[in-house]
């Protein structure tokens, strides 16, 4: 996943029309849309200060068109637990469940009263579950940001245990910490999620300064996701259901060599490809490149061993072992931007910049009413933007179809956006997923 700090610069306010609260409050007794394959969208914690929330996933469609919504993100504590705080850099609860929701941003149109113990994105992800019957919620622990705790936390047997138990107490039994105010409480957010979604970032090096790396990390990340599954199976028989256990993991092989891809895998449900961020705003200079290509591109001047795709990195995980039903393969719903590019041979691919367009990163639903002309290259399936100067990499909804049919054609279980509130207030990046899974779509 990508760190919160650099995705709020680039967000914009998401408008659109709200639905009148009579046919929202009605939606529940309608029936579930049969849906193909998985269909797994983050919605960032941080979105509503840009004016996405919950209700936007009603309005724009996109709430009917998934099946999974990863609330990003919860914080792993140094003492190795699930916790809520409102600190900066720390943790939301405020935005998580103690924000009063108003009528006119609340899925049903119900504003919440002062009483109730369950507020904020928590309660409006609740609201949206009974308005779409097909939908579940899992909380995503970690992110770039939050991953600094893991190791510890995935250490020993003892910590393992206590970690795993903390973050079923807190985010599936409910039991919210009330911290000064009346919201929260014992069972609060029960109903909220429906499981757990891993976002260690990563699991032997590789992720943010200063974060704790250990040698070991990936054969605990094994026995953690292991322990994940046992007190998660250990919750649902009591409850009669079955909890989802996915993770994100890697792209880059060095990262992904780090982990027992193939015994991690049985453990959970799915694992949500990040076939994303090949290149980006960490090479300010260029050479401008493509940010999630589907194919690999034999003209691509990066040093040998970095020309990834999207294709190369799922024949990569199949050959250590992980079965293509249990792979979700993940798309960008923003883009990386250079400046200062020449137009070269190829209209801005693959040329030098003086630096990065705009703070180099910006949502789909900006780039789209960019100047310039949108190329798209038949051999990586890959699209990009450019002016004369400016060169935004990114993936347009016909790309995002081909992955799609992509996932559905090799036997993969589902695609993953990120994130959902960088479509613009149409839900078009959605729905052009969901016309790639479908078995009966044409062009």
């Amino acid at each position: 996943m990508r760190r919160p700090a650099a995705l709020l610069a680039a967000l914009a306010v998401v408008s659109g029309t709200l639905l009148a609260a009579g046919p929202a409050a009605q939606a529940h007794d309608r029936p579930a849309p049969r849906l193909e394959g998985q269909r797994v969208g983050y919605f960032t914690q941080w979105g509503i200060y840009s004016g996405f929330s919950a209700k936007n996933l009603d309005t724009s469609g996109q709430a009917d068109k998934l099946t999974v919504l990863n609330y990003a993100f919860g914080n792993v504590s140094a003492d190795g637990t699930c916790f809520e705080a409102n600190a900066a850099g720390v943790g939301d609860a405020w935005a998580d469940y103690q924000r009063p929701v108003g009528a006119d941003e609340s899925v049903d149109g119900v504003a919440d009263t002062a009483d109730q113990p369950l507020k904020g994105s928590f309660n409006q992800l609740r609201k949206l579950k009974a308005a779409h019957p097909q939908l579940k919620a899992m909380i995503s622990l970690g992110g770039w940001s939050w991953s600094k705790y893991f190791s510890d936390a995935a250490l020993t047997d003892a910590s393992r245990k206590k970690f795993v138990s903390s973050c079923i107490d807190l985010y599936l039994k409910g039991n919210l910490p009330q911290l000064g105010s009346i919201e929260g409480g014992q069972g609060s957010g029960a109903g909220v999620f429906d499981g757990i979604d891993i976002d260690w970032e990563y699991p032997g090096g590789g992720g943010d300064a200063g974060n704790v790396v250990r040698p070991e990390d990936g054969h605990n990340y094994t026995l953690l996701m292991q322990e994940f599954r046992r007190q998660l199976n250990a919750l649902g028989a009591q409850s009669h259901k079955h909890y989802l256990l996915t993770a994100a993991v890697p792209a880059g092989t060095p990262k992904a060599d780090q982990l027992e891809l193939k015994q991690v895998s049985r453990s959970m449900d799915w694992i949500n490809l990040m076939t994303y961020d090949f290149h980006g705003p960490w090479e300010a200079q260029g050479p401008t490149n493509h940010l999630a290509n589907l194919y690999s591109d034999p003209a691509d001047p990066s040093p040998a061993g970095l020309g990834y795709s999207v294709d190369q990195v799922v024949r990569y995980y199949r050959s250590r072992g992980v079965p293509a039903d249990r792979m979700v393969l993940g798309v960008p719903f923003y883009g990386y931007g250079w400046t200062g590019v020449p137009a070269g041979d190829h209209h801005g691919l693959y040329q030098p910049a003086t630096g990065l367009a705009a703070g180099g990163t910006a949502p789909y639903h900006q780039i789209k009413d960019l100047p310039g002309t949108v190329y798209r290259d038949p051999r990586t399936d890959a699209t990009w933007k450019y002016d004369g100067t400016d060169f935004w990499a990114y993936d347009t909804p016909a790309v995002l179809t081909d992955k799609a049919e992509y996932a559905r054609r090799h036997g993969l279980l589902g695609v993953m956006a990120w994130s959902l509130d960088n479509d613009d207030a149409q839900g078009t990046l959605v729905s052009a997923l969901d016309a790639g899974l479908d078995p009966h779509h044409r062009r």
